[in-house]
């Protein structure tokens, strides 16, 4: 097994955070490393959809977990590894929120593709979770 973990803190609230990662098709407005996002219904366990990284092929990934203002799990099955993304959002004691993203991968071929695919999936956590702090802090303040 493979894993890792990046976490920030944010005066945001937690509904804040989550009105940003539950609109799927905004991602790209935020994200750097998402071009385009198709799904194929309700942002729900069980739920396929497809992000497309720039330059790259779509990646297909399904919502396993969906618990709204905590937490959301993606999951991309390449049969002999298996990538799990969980998104969760913690209260943080100083006020605001804390946002955690933490990727594991698992299976048969995890120990050969994990110590390469799995530093190319989560460079660029710091700087996605403080675009989408941004972003969700930004909201907040128009509302």
């Amino acid at each position: 097994m493979w894993e890792y973990e990046h976490a920030v803190d944010t005066a945001a609230t937690a509904p804040a955070v989550w009105a940003v990662w539950s609109d799927v098709m905004t991602w790209p407005a935020w994200n750097a490393g998402v071009e385009k996002v198709d799904i194929d219904g309700p942002f729900a366990p069980g739920t396929r959809f497809r992000m497309t990284p720039p330059g790259e092929e779509a990646i297909e990934m399904r919502l396993a977990d969906v618990v709204p203002h905590e937490l959301f799990t993606d999951v991309m099955d390449a049969g002999d590894f298996v990538v799990t993304t969980v998104h969760r959002l913690q209260p943080n004691p100083a006020g605001g929120t804390r946002v955690v993203y933490r990727t594991e991968i698992t299976g048969p071929a995890a120990a050969e593709v994990g110590p390469q695919l799995g530093p190319a999936i989560t460079a660029d956590f710091p700087e996605v979770l403080a675009a989408l702090v941004r972003h969700a802090e930004a909201s907040e303040r128009k509302d």
